[in-house]
């Protein structure tokens, strides 16, 4: 499973791009998002993909989830995974 991490800065296109080819490719992809502005991104990175990968036939689901991360050590962040599929 190919690993994307997100950010709030992140490019939605760009995101989608990158979910499309592990998608096309017959790989799973798992998205990593802290924060609601990387969700954000990161929800409209999925739809896009869908929107790419729907031309070719293909569909494709997605299925969130919370995690924890620990940071540095110390501290621990809760993050939202989204583990995208070819349904």
């Amino acid at each position: 499973m190919e690993l994307l991490k997100v950010s709030s800065k992140s490019s939605p296109r760009a995101v989608a791009g990158s979910i499309s080819a592990y998608i096309r490719n017959g790989e799973r992809v798992e998205i990593n998002a802290i924060g609601a502005g990387a969700v954000n991104q990161a929800v409209k990175g999925i739809a896009i993909a869908r929107g790419f990968v729907a031309a070719n036939g293909i569909e494709i689901v997605t299925i969130p989830m919370f995690t924890s991360l620990l940071v540095d050590g110390t501290s621990e962040r809760t993050l939202i995974k989204f583990v995208v599929e070819k349904r």
